[in-house]
């Protein structure tokens, strides 16, 4: 079944939605109201989250790198779940959008998958270096199928 698009009053066609990337968009935001969490929760809120013992006393000292950190994160996953609803045709259209999605996908896919082996991340959490890896792998996946989903779609034509 072809999937039935609609063009906007310029003629550009949006794609009518897509699961795979509306999905990321919102886990990104659920990621980023996390990380925005911790900097309000503090200290106890860092080490549930597994930051580490050293951010976490950081963040009691009342220095300023984990809030800094955690603020770029934050931001970070926003504009990702921005790139995920605009390939969605769910926002504007946003620059460079096939590259954005594609360039997120295979950090997200990296990160997952080096985060299973024994050299990333001097973590000392092994539960946290196992569910951190996990969700990077889910989110990147949710991006990579999403992408692949909508291609057709993103073009100089369509919402790239």
């Amino acid at each position: 079944m072809a999937a039935q698009f609609a063009a906007d009053p310029a003629g550009r066609v949006t794609p009518p939605g897509n699961g795979w990337l509306i999905a990321s968009g919102w886990l990104s935001i659920a990621a980023a109201l996390l990380h925005l969490a911790c900097i309000v929760g503090g200290a106890p809120w860092f080490r549930a989250l597994g930051a580490g013992e050293e951010i976490a006393r950081a963040a009691e000292r009342g220095a300023m790198f984990p809030t800094v950190i955690t603020l770029f994160i934050a931001t970070v996953l926003f504009v990702w779940a921005a790139y995920a609803f605009s390939a969605a045709g769910l926002i504007m259209r946003l620059p460079l959008v096939r590259t954005a999605l594609v360039a997120i996908a295979v950090v997200l896919l990296v990160r997952g998958v080096l985060g299973f082996t024994p050299v990333f991340l001097p973590i000392p959490s092994l539960a946290f270096k196992f569910w951190s890896a996990a969700i990077c792998l889910g989110m990147g996946a949710c991006f990579a199928f999403g992408t692949w989903q909508a291609w057709p779609t993103l073009s100089t034509k369509g919402i790239s």
